[in-house]
């Protein structure tokens, strides 16, 4: 039975690294995938998933207007898919949560969506909060602060290498704009006590 999995972490987690990897096991087995990645996301080449491991595949552009079901029922229609994979998931609207329900529940394909949970004031991404609510299965992947403890914030730096306390929400940016942190750590720097 196919599956909606939500893949969450903060910044720095394996999450593209994982996806890449799970695409790659479908392959093995000759099995085909289709990757999607945001269209907003620019730092590296357009239409690849990219992880900082030095790895990537070809990937499909979503942005706020994509209808990801008709797409996939276009492609399913060319070569069966064995699975939907979708790198910055945070960046999807809720009607593409609602799609991405529908691939699952009237296609039959599983779908494995890899995001950020909340941004740089912990605010919960609007892909996000659909996923968490509409997921079959919440798969947390973990990576840590620099104290060591469990990373699950996010702050961006400001040009004074400060965190920001103000802003828009989609900034992209990778290690030279974002930290990942602990709660506490997270606290202390947007100053929330």
């Amino acid at each position: 039975m196919a599956q909606l999995y939500f893949y969450y972490s903060s910044m720095n987690a394996g999450k593209s690294t994982h996806l890449l990897q799970s695409s790659y096991n479908y392959n093995e087995c000759g099995l085909r995938t289709v990757l999607y990645t945001a269209q907003i996301d620019d730092r590296y080449t357009k239409g690849k998933v990219s992880s900082r491991l030095g790895i990537n595949a070809d990937a499909q552009l979503f942005d706020l207007n994509t209808d990801l079901l008709n797409e996939v029922k276009i492609l399913q229609a060319e070569e069966t898919i064995a699975c939907v994979l979708i790198d910055e998931a945070q960046f999807l609207t809720k009607k593409q949560v609602s799609q991405l329900t529908n691939i699952v529940d009237e296609l039959q394909i599983p779908v494995l969506a890899y995001g950020i949970r909340t941004d740089f004031l912990g605010q919960t991404f609007t892909g996000s909060a659909a996923l968490l609510a509409w997921a079959d299965k919440l798969i947390e992947l973990k990576t840590i602060c620099y104290c060591g403890r469990k990373a699950n914030f996010v702050i961006r730096l400001n040009s004074d290498g400060n965190a920001a306390i103000d802003g828009k929400q989609v900034e992209v940016g990778g290690n030279e704009r974002y930290q990942a942190l602990c709660r506490k750590h997270f606290k202390n720097n947007i100053n929330l006590q």
